[in-house]
């Protein structure tokens, strides 16, 4: 156990410390990453439970296989949302967490209300010193497509109508949309970690970092906007009138939330910027059109290379690199939207694998690749997975290819009026592999931001998304197969929700090639190979322009 741990819990005369994988700003991808320090699990979704002689790991499935691997020695691996720890643990033992890092509603999931929970306010040491003075900055309103008035203006009238004196907007995603501003305060998305009160008077108290907002202050300067330090924060509650507030039960923090409820009146938990943020505007989604197709002409030029080289002594780390390389000749492309996963062979059956030194493979012939990658262009998020074969692979793997394609193509034919929500859709996506008792173990999608984060909610495509889908809605179609120690399948595009006369339907906006080698096209009734056609000459039609000829003609093979 780390001697970090185990002073807290016997210093405070514990039983146990429950530590999470998320910093204060509840992103999920930091820069600070206490978990993978202390139990060595490198997923973005994850926490632990230290007990005085045991030690657990909670995880969902996509990282069930990762876990095992990463942390399996020291500790029992649990996959959520099937287990809880109040599934496991003894009732009134006294867990000891940090009120800066868990939400009430965070807590309540993982204990219910039979446990003695004891705050904290103790700091781990922080394993990672690199200083981060990027500034945040504001976007050009060719991105934005709407002005930070209007959107203030539509969230001020639904504080009004949900009779809401100050909104407490914690999650940096959002004020990053509300404001129309960005930051690099996050590895992979352009997020500016920062907390904002808006009074339903338009008076914005920021908080932040002081050396960061030199740039913003002068694009904001028409708003009446305060720009304070994270440590002004009680005192800016101090100052204000006792009246009702609302905060979001998804990133208030436990300590944040006493310090408003101690003096104020909190009369909602739900921060409307997710839903207004979900609802893409007509130059958010051209925009990420334009981020697309020029992705998808280094990923066909990448496919085209992979497809037609001799594989020798070519591993996952040099299958990255190729991609990112391919990725860089845009002069609008920034930085990968996540980190990339290429899983050759095995590697493949680790539905968030990421390649190390120990782990990096050489590409066999007889391998599928599964490659899931994304970047962040300067208008837009990508991110898209492809399933590769470098030799004739047998009936069995075709059949299920053939399945997971199935699924993809039945998402993207949607009829999103008569499904309603993800949960819906995301039966249709597994019909064809449960028909032969195949699945996979992590949801058919989820939502996207535009030049945001690469996972956004609150919609998505899964078992437990009931989230009404909308017009300009964007969302990952991304069934898989998984078969432990010997390979992995997945087919991702990103969509967006298109109103068409009366009807919503999924449009594509990733534009690059799948596979064909990979398909049993008896499998495919006639619908199906009309899309896959349709879809293949959509991509021809558009990425074409901007390859040699050789890849040209490659292309033009697939439809």
């Amino acid at each position: 156990m780390s001697s970090e741990i185990n002073n807290i819990i016997h210093s405070n005369n514990l039983d146990g410390y429950i530590l999470p994988k998320n910093d204060n700003y509840f992103t999920e991808y930091s820069k600070i990453n206490h978990l993978k320090s202390i139990t060595n699990f490198s997923g973005s979704a994850g926490f632990a439970i230290f007990l005085k002689n045991k030690k657990y790991l909670f995880v969902d499935g996509r990282y069930t296989i990762q876990a095992e691997k990463e942390s399996g020695n020291e500790f029992k691996i649990y996959e959520i949302p099937y287990v809880w720890p109040k599934d496991i643990l003894e009732k009134k033992i006294k867990i000891g967490f940090d009120p800066d890092l868990f939400t009430w509603e965070t807590l309540s999931k993982y204990f219910g209300n039979n446990y003695n929970l004891v705050p904290l306010s103790l700091k781990l040491e922080n394993k990672n010193k690199t200083k981060n003075n990027y500034p945040f900055f504001s976007l050009d309103p060719a991105v934005a497509g709407e002005s930070v008035n209007s959107k203030i203006n539509r969230l001020i009238k639904i504080m009004k109508t949900r009779k809401i004196d100050y909104n407490f907007i914690s999650s940096g995603e959002n004020i990053c949309w509300l404001l129309n501003i960005r930051g690099k305060d996050l590895p992979n998305s352009p997020i500016a970690n920062c907390k904002i009160i808006l009074t339903k008077d338009r008076n914005i108290y920021f908080f932040s970092s002081q050396n960061k907002i030199k740039k913003i202050k002068l694009s904001l300067k028409k708003l009446k906007i305060y720009f304070l330090k994270h440590d002004d924060f009680l005192k800016c509650l101090t100052s204000l009138k006792n009246k009702n507030f609302c905060i979001d039960s998804k990133t208030c923090s436990i300590f944040e939330e006493s310090l408003i409820s101690y003096k104020f009146k909190i009369v909602d938990k739900e921060d409307s910027l997710y839903i207004l943020k979900s609802l893409k505007n007509k130059t958010e989604i051209k925009n990420m059109v334009s981020a697309h197709i020029e992705d998808g002409v280094a990923l066909t030029k990448f496919l085209y290379w992979i497809k037609n080289l001799k594989i020798n002594n070519l591993t996952e780390k040099k299958i990255e690199n190729k991609l990112e390389s391919l990725r860089r000749i845009s002069k609008n492309y920034l930085y990968p939207s996540f980190d990339t996963i290429a899983g050759s062979g095995p590697n493949g059956a680790v539905i968030h694998y990421r390649s190390d030194k120990f782990s990096n493979r050489k590409l066999n012939k007889d391998d599928l690749l599964l490659l899931d990658s994304g970047g962040q262009y300067k208008w837009g998020t990508t991110d898209v997975t492809r399933t590769v074969c470098f030799s004739n692979v047998s009936d069995k793997v075709k059949n299920i290819f053939t399945r997971v394609l199935k699924g993809h193509i039945a998402v993207a034919l949607s009829n999103i009026k008569k499904e309603i929500n993800g949960h819906n859709i995301d039966k249709i996506a597994r019909e064809s592999l449960n028909s032969v008792g195949l699945d996979y173990r992590h949801g058919t999608g989820h939502g996207v931001g535009a030049f945001l984060n690469v996972h956004e909610g609150p919609q998505g495509i899964s078992r437990n998304n009931f989230v009404k889908l909308k017009e300009g809605m964007i969302l990952s179609n991304e069934p898989g197969f998984y078969k432990k120690n010997d390979f992995g399948i997945r087919i991702e595009n990103l969509v967006f929700i298109k109103k068409i006369r009366s009807k919503l339907l999924f449009e594509n906006l990733t534009m690059a090639p799948i596979d064909i080698d990979l398909i049993n096209h008896k499998m495919l009734n006639k619908q199906e190979k009309k899309y896959l056609f349709k879809y293949h000459f959509d991509v021809y039609n558009n990425i074409s322009p901007f390859l040699n000829k050789n890849e040209k003609i490659w292309l033009a093979s697939l439809i």
